[in-house]
């Protein structure tokens, strides 16, 4: 049986401004309307398989849960890494996570949550053609067959076939990314594939050859095992244990040493989709070459793409740009200059700015807030808790709030009192009094909350009671 295992994890910043710290681009909407997740997770129906084993950092814990929710997407567990280590560690957990308790080995087919896929037929075509070698015991990478001599990728170079109908081949080399010259040359040789970053082995075969080659990067993972917590559906590797990992890739820790790596071709229509000029290339475009999502006018445009969130954008005269407008930000770049993008979100960590963490929308385990308007004194939010959510039992310091139910029904604790607030009413919470709001209902509960007080932060919260293990 195999057993996907989709990393979660990154903060995909190439993105910016959609893409940041606390919601990166493995969870939006990218190519369509489904988030690059819940598309990775769609492009298994078809395999034989068990439901998906998910690893992500614990900032995105309840975002995952959530969306695999929405589509009703079965799942193996939540594997939550404590701090990012890289590929080889994080699939060691999972590894040990399948064959815990020693009554299964699976195929481990581990899988990117951020990649397009255009042809999901070839997808699952490659893969089942790797399965009789990882049951064979080897460890398989899928080589993408390339499309043009492109200089952000690495590159697999094969040699000889493993069998007579050419299903896969021995992997010879993986090459680090080159400069344009050798990218030609190896695209015109026909002996060299993309590096998917994409795997199928057995995980106790991972597990030996972990052992064999990066055995500290094993005992530090079977330690965090060992230690692990278990939180509803989230399961927490012990953190002192794993943080001793060395931060290493799969290809690093072991395929370039190992003896049973084999390359399986894959011409499935796959990106990476690791910058705008990247999504520009797999979207749709017009007569003109532009891609356009949202609220867009464009006149004498050209091979541009412009993504509007909230506001209308007209471009006149424009070609290869890229305009992006988020809830707070607006990007303006050069298509042949977004690598540049991470600049602009160093400097808006090295300013402390919040662009660089998180939108003005935040989601959380209960639904989300929007925040509408601030100012010294004063904070408007725009809240909606999921049916059935409940927020923390908490109070604040600083702050009082005002909460005006603008559709459903609220459950409101306050102090001793517990009441309900339904739509067009409205209560006060005082400030230092202990408060819960909680959506009893069957229909999202919207409301609009003012806050006013010395100090509005989000850490100006004290937890008594959380169901999502927040205290």
């Amino acid at each position: 049986m195999i057993l996907p295992v989709i990393m979660a994890g990154g903060s995909g910043t190439r993105l910016w401004p959609l893409s940041r710290k606390l919601h990166p681009k493995q969870f939006l909407p990218l190519t369509d309307d489904a988030t690059m997740l819940q598309n990775t997770c769609a492009r298994l129906e078809g395999i034989e398989s068990q439901p998906p084993l998910l690893i992500c950092g614990d900032d995105h814990r309840f975002i995952v849960a959530e969306q695999l929710r929405e589509v009703g997407q079965a799942h193996s567990g939540i594997l939550l890494e404590p701090a990012g280590r890289n590929t080889a560690p994080a699939v060691a957990l999972a590894a040990l996570r399948a064959i815990a308790g020693g009554a299964e080995d699976p195929l481990l087919l581990v899988l990117a949550a951020d990649h397009a896929i255009k042809d999901v037929a070839a997808f699952q075509a490659a893969v089942m053609c790797a399965v009789p070698h990882a049951e064979a015991g080897k460890l398989v990478t899928f080589g993408i067959v390339p499309s043009a001599a492109e200089t952000g990728y690495g590159y697999i170079n094969k040699a000889r076939a493993v069998d007579e109908a050419e299903t896969a081949f021995v992997v010879q080399q993986f090459v680090e990314k080159p400069d344009l010259a050798t990218a030609e040359k190896y695209v015109s040789s026909g002996e060299f594939y993309w590096n998917s970053g994409l795997f199928l082995f057995r995980a106790s075969r991972f597990i030996q050859e972990l052992s064999k080659y990066c055995p500290d990067i094993l005992e530090a993972c079977e330690k965090a095992m060992q230690g692990a917590t278990f939180d509803v559906d989230f399961v927490r590797p012990a953190s002192e244990a794993f943080l001793a990992c060395t931060d290493e890739s799969i290809d690093y820790a072991v395929m370039e040493h190992t003896r049973d790596a084999v390359v399986v071709p894959m011409d499935c229509g796959w990106n990476d989709v690791g910058s705008w000029s990247a999504l520009w290339e797999v979207s749709e475009k017009d007569e003109q070459g532009n891609t356009s999502k949202g609220d867009v006018i464009l006149e004498d445009s050209h091979n541009c793409f412009v993504q509007s969130d909230s506001k209308l954008i007209a471009t006149v005269g424009l070609n290869d740009i890229v305009v992006v407008e988020s809830d707070d930000a607006v990007l303006v770049a050069a298509k042949d200059r977004v690598q540049d993008i991470k600049k602009v979100v160093e400097r808006l960590k090295a300013e402390n700015r919040s662009e660089a963490q998180l939108h003005r929308k935040v989601y959380r385990p209960w639904g989300y807030y929007d925040s509408v308007d601030f100012g010294e004194r004063f904070q408007v939010k725009r809240i909606v808790v999921n049916p059935g959510a409940q927020l923390s039992l908490q109070m604040h310091h600083h702050r009082a709030e005002h909460w005006i139910v603008v559709s459903g029904t609220a459950n409101v604790t306050c102090g001793e009192k517990e009441f309900l607030v339904t739509e067009n009413q409205s209560t006060y919470i005082p400030l230092g009094v202990v408060h819960r709001l909680e959506n009893p209902g069957t229909i999202p509960l919207e409301l609009i909350e003012v806050q006013s007080g010395s100090y509005l932060g989000e850490d100006d919260i004290v937890r008594f009671e959380d169901r999502y293990a927040r205290t």
